[in-house]
């Protein structure tokens, strides 16, 4: 399996959103060279925003619509941002065997906790993580979100200080 193809997929996923106008997180979940499912960011434009619709979440909910694959833990889930605690939870109890992301979330990441500290159903996740595939060419995209003052969703935050003070 080749990382930097399949993560550039998810980097598409991602500009589409941007172009959207929302946060450019895009994720695509790969088994076998085969694309089962894609995902980008909703709920950010705008004033309303939300806080489920994140690009795993939407690929997760589009891999439960197809038939079930029997062997989830050969899929990999490739992202543009390292996935939050929600995001990270949830690709564990699906199953998910491996997380490829491109850009570390400083604020709210969760694939940095001590699995072993939690209960069963996170602990016994057989889950392996690779970090920084094509992380200049996601920068790149946060950079133009947070440089957008159109954008307004995490707006001042560490995330956005810390990323717009990375030299691409």
């Amino acid at each position: 399996m080749d990382d930097e193809y399949y993560m550039r997929i998810a980097l598409d996923q991602a500009s589409q959103a941007l172009a959207r106008g929302e946060f450019p997180v895009g994720c695509i979940l790969v088994c076998r060279d085969e694309i089962l499912a894609a995902g980008a960011r909703v709920g950010t434009a705008g004033q309303n925003c939300n806080e489920i619709d994140h690009a795993e979440m939407v690929a997760l909910r589009r891999l439960s619509e197809i038939a079930d694959p029997s062997d989830r833990g050969r899929i990999t889930a490739f992202i543009t941002m390292e996935p939050c605690l929600m995001c990270y939870g949830a690709l564990l109890i699906a199953g998910i065997g491996r997380i490829v992301y491109a850009y570390e979330d400083i604020m709210g990441g969760g694939t940095g906790c001590d699995l072993s500290r939690l209960n069963p159903l996170y602990k016994n996740s057989p889950v392996k993580v690779v970090s920084g595939v094509l992380r200049k060419s996601s920068l790149k995209l946060f950079q133009t979100f947070f440089a957008d003052p159109v954008n307004h969703y995490l707006r001042q935050t560490l995330l956005a200080e810390y990323t717009l003070s990375q030299h691409t």
